[in-house]
């Protein structure tokens, strides 16, 4: 510790590191800034940095967070030690405790780390903001591990001072620019009782080998080597910033919300260079909430959508995405979700009388994630109500070849071709409701109502809406 200058330790002052972020965050009036507080040395610094802002700012709320993983045999004397450490600061903790993962081939460093972060997001709300202990010599870790994977510049990137968190709350690394050496040093210097998990010392885990194996062997060699990769990282993460603006700006062309499901012109696509194809499918794949691949399975992605025989079925599973192709167009998914969202029976029977009551509102579950409501109304397109001897039930993966007819259409057409007509995909037909009175088709939900089948003006009839709950 002794070349840490004396001055640098004095004017390293963690509560104007968190006011200048905060501003930088946008944090509002009335917002909860949460402190991810393990009582290790840098969670305890900003925690005396937090308390000290509080005093000052009373326009916030103030929570220290410490996740009890239940993996070490000192996390209950941490808990202790944190609950009485928060005392000293004046500051409310809550503890929370999670259940972690350790099956075969998990990362216990992972699944840790998402059992904590879903552990502290359940006492956030919307426009909170998390303050995490993170520091220099974590983003040179970050980097060195974003090389290790074969990682582009956005991984590259690693950690920002601010980001977005869960949607609709942010993330603030005070200490981002500070190294762990000044944070030890600050810490001995005003006397902080601070904590040391014991795992740290194991270099089984990837964090920790760099940590006490290679980190310290670069910095005698390159004593600047955390300034320097932390400049590195932020320079990828303006490139990075510039390329995920080009394809915000250009992506809405290439998709196509022609059945409501969002799906990529793979002819556009093909038309685009081969680079610009496979940002602007990462781009795609993003915007629609799931983890990218990795580049090896998406050029195999990109290839098989784009030169498979024009009648090939596509379909590929990369962890729980779903990639599949459908009338010269991508379709992305969640095996997950296909399975929640399977019919639970493929035919459901509703009792007529319940549909012809006075102010008839009834509702069935379909799947895991879906029900149907029926509503009695007199507006809006509607079905007209069945005859009291009319057997009604809901269907699920109708015969192709059944013949229908949907209103302001000239005349009939088998299923499957009307299928193809409105482009809904094979594997989501099975999941549409059809509505049937005894063994006549009225309604196919969300999509037609037979012809015959419409109600008059004036005339009461029934709406039929799928929805997810």
């Amino acid at each position: 510790m002794s070349f840490i200058d004396d001055s640098a330790v004095s004017g390293f002052n963690p509560s104007n590191l968190i006011g200048e972020l905060v501003d930088q965050a946008g944090g509002k009036h009335g917002a909860k800034l949460v402190l991810a507080y393990s009582g290790g040395v840098d969670s305890e610094l900003l925690a005396l940095g937090l308390s000290e802002f509080a005093r000052e700012h009373h326009e916030y709320r103030y929570l220290l967070v410490h996740v009890h993983h239940g993996l070490s045999d000192n996390a209950d004397v941490w808990v202790s030690h944190c609950e009485s450490r928060a005392g000293v600061y004046g500051l409310p903790i809550s503890i929370k405790r999670v259940v972690v993962d350790t099956g075969p081939r998990k990362s216990i460093e992972a699944e840790a780390r998402n059992a904590r972060y879903d552990g502290i997001k359940s006492l956030m709300e919307p426009g909170d903001l998390l303050l995490t202990g993170h520091h220099l010599d974590d983003q040179l870790e970050t980097v060195l591990l974003a090389l290790k994977r074969g990682l582009g510049p956005k991984g590259l990137s690693a950690m920002g001072n601010t980001q977005v968190f869960d949607g609709d709350k942010q993330l603030i690394r005070p200490l981002l620019s500070i190294s762990r050496e000044l944070i030890e040093a600050k810490a001995k210097a005003v006397g902080l009782i601070h904590i040391n998990d014991e795992s740290n010392s194991d270099d089984k885990y990837d964090r920790n080998f760099l940590r006490l194996e290679i980190i310290p062997r670069l910095k005698a060699r390159w004593g600047a080597i955390a300034t320097t990769a932390s400049r590195s990282a932020f320079l990828c993460a303006q490139q990075q910033a510039v390329i995920d603006e080009e394809v915000s700006e250009r992506l809405p062309v290439f998709i196509s919300s022609r059945t409501g499901l969002g799906s990529l012109d793979l002819g556009l696509l093909g038309a685009q260079s081969s680079n610009w194809q496979s940002l602007l499918f990462r781009g795609f794949i993003e915007k629609l909430g799931f983890a990218p691949p990795s580049q090896s399975q998406l050029a195999q992605a990109l290839s098989q959508l784009l030169t498979a025989r024009r009648d090939a079925k596509v379909e590929l599973r990369l962890g729980d995405l779903l990639i599949r192709r459908y009338q010269g167009h991508a379709f992305l998914g969640s095996i997950t979700d296909e399975t929640d969202e399977s019919p639970i029976q493929q035919c459901i029977e509703v009792d007529t009388s319940s549909l012809l009551d006075k102010d008839a509102q009834v509702s069935f579950s379909l799947s895991k994630r879906n029900r149907l409501s029926i509503t009695k109304v007199s507006l809006s397109d509607r079905v007209r109500l069945p005859d009291s001897s009319q057997p009604v039930s809901i269907r699920f993966s109708v015969r192709g070849s059944t013949r229908c007819h949907p209103v302001n259409r000239d005349k009939a057409r088998e299923l499957k071709k009307l299928w193809q007509e409105y482009g809904i995909p094979p594997w989501e037909r099975a999941r549409v409701p059809c509505i049937f009175y005894g063994e006549q088709l009225v309604c196919a939900v969300g999509y037609w109502i037979e012809t015959g089948f419409l109600c008059e003006q004036n005339e009461c009839g029934l709406v039929f809406t799928s929805y997810q709950v």
